[in-house]
């Protein structure tokens, strides 16, 4: 039996802990796993890396860790969004390359694509032009890390590649209302309104539409990409073009969730943002035709029972 130790950077955020629950429950005989926190050792700095790879000796590593923040934060220092994002991917790489580790696989995001793009937006068009310039710090950081999979492959043979997941939601996200994400934000908008009967006011028309992955699904195809799928070029993990949603039936979903019975209220004066992004799913669909990914209603239902449990020590 072949013994692999697979280390897992970003290990208490919301994928980590996702990859968690699932290998907890779909382990390998052999395998050992390794949820990396920030207590670890800090990524950014090389003699730390260094000291994480010599102590578990990994044989394969999923690489989650990254500097991340909302709109205004990414506005305000694009040269830490670059700078930390590009150390922390320099010491992984370089520490995978050295250990001879068997593979890696690192997460990009959607919103590292073009800003002016057509739609849908597939793999192969993440250098087709410059990112939005909000985030172009974040964004060029973590495109050099699909450059460098390639540079990796055929310089020393190395065997790297990256995901490309859409908006992801699930337990143990940041539920923040400021700087939380969409069904997080929401969800705690809702658990307030509910709590002290309020509406539920949403910011925005709820037109646009995004296209939403259940961290548990997320989690089960990225152990998949690390066991079976085999190339430098990334990968899109996103439900199916015609699972886009628009913001409002989220909305409803979370009211509905929540048991929530008042008024629910779009407020028009707020910005919507961009009205779609939606992303072709066709290469993983070439490896999974039959893949199942869990409904949003399920999915929205799985994260407020969540939230609701772990109220007290959720991130909000």
């Amino acid at each position: 039996m072949t013994k692999s130790t697979i280390l897992v950077t970003g290990g208490s955020g919301l994928v980590g802990q996702a990859i968690k629950s699932y290998t907890d429950e779909h382990k390998l005989p052999g395998e050992t796993w390794v949820f990396l926190s920030s207590k670890d050792g800090d990524l950014r700095v090389r003699a730390d890396t260094d000291k994480i790879f010599e102590k578990f000796q990994p044989t394969h590593v999923i690489h989650l860790a990254a500097k991340v923040g909302g709109l205004f934060a990414n506005m305000s220092q694009k040269v830490e969004f670059y700078r930390e994002n590009t150390l922390i991917n320099d010491n992984i790489m370089e520490n995978c390359r050295i250990h001879k580790v068997t593979k890696l696989v690192s997460m990009l995001s959607t919103c590292i694509f073009p800003d002016k793009t057509k739609y849908p937006i597939d793999e192969t068009m993440l250098h087709d032009g410059p990112p939005h310039p909000s985030n172009e710090g974040y964004a060029y950081a973590k495109r050099l890390i699909d450059t460098m999979n390639r540079a990796y492959a055929e310089e020393y043979g190395c065997n790297f590649t990256s995901i490309i997941p859409t908006n992801i939601y699930g337990p143990h996200d940041n539920f923040s209302i400021q700087n939380g994400h969409v069904i997080p934000g929401l969800i705690h908008k809702c658990y307030i309104a509910k709590k002290e009967g309020t509406p539920f006011t949403i910011w925005g028309s709820g037109t646009p539409l995004r296209q939403f992955i259940y961290s548990l699904d997320l989690a089960e195809l990225t152990v998949w990409v690390m066991r079976e799928y085999h190339s430098p070029d990334p990968i899109t993990l996103s439900v199916d073009e015609s699972a886009e949603v628009p913001i409002k039936d989220v909305a409803l979903a979370v009211a509905k969730a929540m048991k929530f019975e008042g008024e629910v209220v779009f407020d028009t004066t707020k910005a919507d943002g961009q009205f779609k992004k939606t992303a072709c799913n066709k290469k993983l669909r070439s490896y999974r035709p039959d893949y199942k990914f869990i409904s949003m209603e399920e999915g929205i239902q799985k994260s407020v029972d969540w939230f609701l449990a772990n109220y007290e020590t959720a991130r909000k």
